[in-house]
């Protein structure tokens, strides 16, 4: 007559496991399975991921069988080994992600000088640009964008009106503009 695994308590499954008895193995899986995928699928939200924790702790459970000894409760055991097994995980996860970040990072082409070189190109176009402009524009456009002086201020030196020194201006920037517009258009229409 074959006796029910389901009457036995933990404490004489552990006993049986022990002696490589494989009903009480069956018995222990049937009983905690689903206590533990709950766990590990709280944690992860992916079963294919808690499955597979679930199956290791019962495959290290199985291998174990002979030397483990569990003085305490079997659930209690198992969910620590549960939560052990998340930590090292998450650990795991963590360090890959840090990983892919990092490559990804070392990847990225460095810019700076290439972007460096650009701007000081850009900036000599803007000083050729700013000598082109008329003597009065050239000389209010530098002493208010170079030097940073107010408008009265640059009245003050040239000896002329606020109201020249606006004029100048405008028609400094207005150039300015024009030209950048059409150097940046030249540009664009080359790039693929």
């Amino acid at each position: 007559m074959s006796t029910s695994y389901s009457t036995y308590n933990d404490a004489s499954l552990l006993l049986l496991l022990s002696q490589a008895d494989h009903k009480a193995f069956t018995e222990i899986y049937n009983r905690y399975w689903d206590k533990l995928l709950f766990i590990a699928g709280i944690k992860f939200r992916d079963l294919a991921m808690a499955e597979e924790m679930v199956q290791d702790i019962f495959l290290d459970l199985w291998n174990r069988r002979v030397e483990i000894r569990i003085t305490g409760d079997l659930e209690a055991y198992l969910a620590v080994s549960m939560k052990y097994k998340i930590i090292n995980a998450q650990a795991r996860l963590k360090k890959s992600l840090e990983y892919r970040h990092s490559a990804i990072e070392a990847a990225q082409p460095d810019n700076s000088t290439e972007e460096w070189i650009h701007f000081h190109e850009l900036q000599g176009r803007l000083s050729r640009l700013v000598h082109q402009l008329p003597e009065k524009c050239r000389i209010t456009y530098q002493l208010r964008k170079e030097e940073g002086l107010s408008q009265k201020e640059i009245a003050r030196r040239l000896k002329i009106s606020e109201k020249a020194v606006e004029a100048n201006l405008a028609r400094a920037l207005k150039s300015l503009r024009t030209a950048l517009h059409r150097l940046m258009s030249g540009l664009f229409s080359i790039l693929p």
